[in-house]
């Protein structure tokens, strides 16, 4: 049983690296817009489904979503000293992308039960325009097994922070879009998790559309 409350480590770098950093430059130096923070469930497990075409934008959705959210990365980045142990004090951790991970989708797990909010990318890695080209069924999945409703969110202009050859981010407008949280699947078959990852990919999109 999860002691539905996050690690107290990891909470409190959250607010540190929120308050101290990613919320300025959110707000300031992105001018960044957050829409529908309404639809964020307070407390209990959920699951955050996003679009996904910059770096930046895991610690963007966690402040937009004034919870803290523990995101899949990709394993390469745990081969990195010293920022390995940074993104898992902040609770990232690794998953393998061409291959059904278990052991991700048990750490996804656990950090619901204990009181994360879990983030999955929908596309599985960045897009150059935001879209979500080809769903894939990992949010879904994690989300029927936990009973866990899933909470779409937008995320608009995270796509022109590190254009081609840039090392320092641009201050280009940024907008988050919030969806009303969706129930979760009601079984693991392969087809209701296509279903529903489709049903989501559409409304994240539909938010995207919305622009600025």
């Amino acid at each position: 049983m999860g002691r539905n409350r996050e690690p107290g480590i990891s909470l409190a770098l959250y607010h540190l690296f929120k308050w101290s950093v990613v919320s300025p430059m959110l707000h300031g130096y992105f001018r960044g817009r957050v829409f529908g923070i309404e639809n964020v469930p307070k407390s209990g497990p959920v699951v955050v489904a996003s679009n996904h075409a910059s770096f930046f934008d895991p610690p963007i959705v966690a402040c937009s979503v004034r919870r803290p959210v523990a995101f899949m990365a990709k394993e390469e980045l745990f081969s990195i000293p010293v920022f390995k142990q940074a993104i898992q004090l902040y609770g990232a951790y690794p998953v393998k992308r061409k291959a059904v991970d278990r052991q991700a989708i048990r750490q996804a797990l656990d950090y619901l039960e204990n009181g994360w909010a879990t983030g999955i990318f929908l596309s599985g890695t960045r897009t150059r325009d935001g879209k979500i080209p080809h769903p894939q069924l990992g949010a879904a999945l994690i989300a029927a097994k936990a009973q866990a409703p899933v909470l779409p969110v937008s995320l608009w202009g995270t796509q022109d922070i590190f254009p081609s050859g840039s090392k320092i981010p641009r201050p280009v407008p940024v907008t988050v879009r919030i969806g009303e949280a969706i129930a979760p699947p009601e079984n693991r078959d392969r087809e209701t998790l296509q279903a529903f990852t489709q049903d989501c990919a559409d409304r994240i999109e539909r938010l995207h559309a919305l622009g600025r």
